[in-house]
């Protein structure tokens, strides 16, 4: 492996999948005059068909282009780590969001070994997001984009700081992603008008996620749906069909609109209540994770610090403060209450535009 010293800071690996956002991205970083290597990732380790009709795709965009692509198998690795965290999560009634695993497990590191083997200096992705030094946090942080609806700096809260470093996120400045579908159209690519990706890779859009989860053994068990007070409602098909603050497929009537308030895995039960009941002021959360190294000094550095957080990936950032800092957890405190945060899903704190920190909702 190449010492950090002999890197090339002309040369850059890119994440490219042939969606429109990589493929801007590569455009871009061309265009400041770098080297720009394409990384495809095979994480299709059950359905070889889909994987060479991606790989397909990834490889014409990279001939469009004019540039290198490697492709790297981490099928074993994406399985062990990610899949079966995302199968695991669900038996416990829980949901998981699979991209906040892979990223600095799988997609990043890969990037990083790769860059090393090209003697690249700096890897590169197509997430809406930026990565910048922070003064107030004196490390290397990611940061909202520019739009915040687009926003991705959620996705990669947990990505190490010897990642950030190295990274370059062209499209953190981007404001509308019309603007890239035109970018990429003014450059004559074949795919400017494709659709958007799917959330979940390895999920197929013609199937859904209960589909993929029955397809790989998890079915869990009929058990019962059940008020607040533990009251008998009537019979449900299993926990990994619904999520906190479902409302459709539940097939029950209360007399008034029936929401999935909580999800007791050991009872196999379903909690039924109303829409009022799925909002709250305070939330857990654990497995944290930190930009700064100086996790320790948290409390003293951001208490007097005006703090927002978003409790799901699409959710705009609310204020908060934070109660309790243990070495397991944190309590959050908002300032208005918000609407069914949901287990397994991740907490991501902000100071301004950076990233703090964040971890798993209990």
């Amino acid at each position: 492996m190449n010492s950090k010293n002999n890197l090339d800071y002309k040369k850059v690996v890119l994440g490219l999948s042939g969606g429109v956002d990589s493929t801007a991205a590569a455009l871009l970083l061309k265009s400041k005059g770098l080297e720009v290597i394409g990384l495809y990732f095979n994480v299709h380790k059950q359905d070889k068909r889909i994987e060479e009709k991606s790989r397909k795709k990834a490889q014409d965009i990279a001939d469009e282009l004019g540039i290198k692509l490697h492709t790297v198998d981490v099928s074993d690795d994406f399985e062990e780590c990610v899949i079966n965290n995302f199968l695991l999560e669900y038996t416990k009634g829980r949901t998981p969001n699979p991209c906040i695993i892979c990223n600095p497990n799988i997609k990043f590191k890969t990037l990083i070994d790769v860059a090393n083997s090209e003697n690249a200096h700096y890897i590169a992705t197509g997430h809406y997001a930026k990565a910048m030094y922070s003064q107030k946090q004196n490390c290397h942080v990611i940061c909202m984009g520019e739009n915040e609806k687009k926003d991705q700096s959620y996705m990669l809260y947990r990505l190490p700081e010897c990642y950030i470093m190295r990274l370059i996120l062209p499209l953190g400045e981007v404001e509308n992603k019309d603007v890239i579908r035109n970018f990429v159209r003014n450059h004559n690519l074949s795919n400017a008008d494709a659709k958007d990706s799917q959330e979940i890779c390895f999920i197929t859009d013609e199937k859904s996620y209960t589909d993929y989860l029955k397809e790989r053994g998890v079915d869990s068990k009929e058990g019962n749906f059940v008020d607040s007070t533990g009251r008998v409602l009537g019979t449900h098909k299993g926990i990994v069909h619904y999520t906190v603050g479902q409302r459709r497929g539940l097939g029950i009537t209360i007399g008034k609109p029936a929401f999935v308030t909580g999800i007791n895995s050991g009872a196999n039960e379903i909690v039924i209540g109303e829409n009022t009941d799925l909002f709250t002021d305070t939330i857990k959360i654990s497995n944290c994770y930190f930009q700064s190294s100086n996790s320790k000094t948290f409390p003293e550095v951001f208490s007097k610090e005006v703090l927002r957080c978003k409790i799901r990936y699409k959710a705009a950032s609310a204020f908060c403060r934070i109660r309790e800092f243990t070495d397991d957890h944190i309590i959050i405190e908002f300032n208005q209450k918000q609407r069914a945060p949901a287990p397994g899903q991740s907490a991501v704190l902000y100071c301004d535009d950076e990233v703090i920190g964040g971890g798993f909702i209990e």
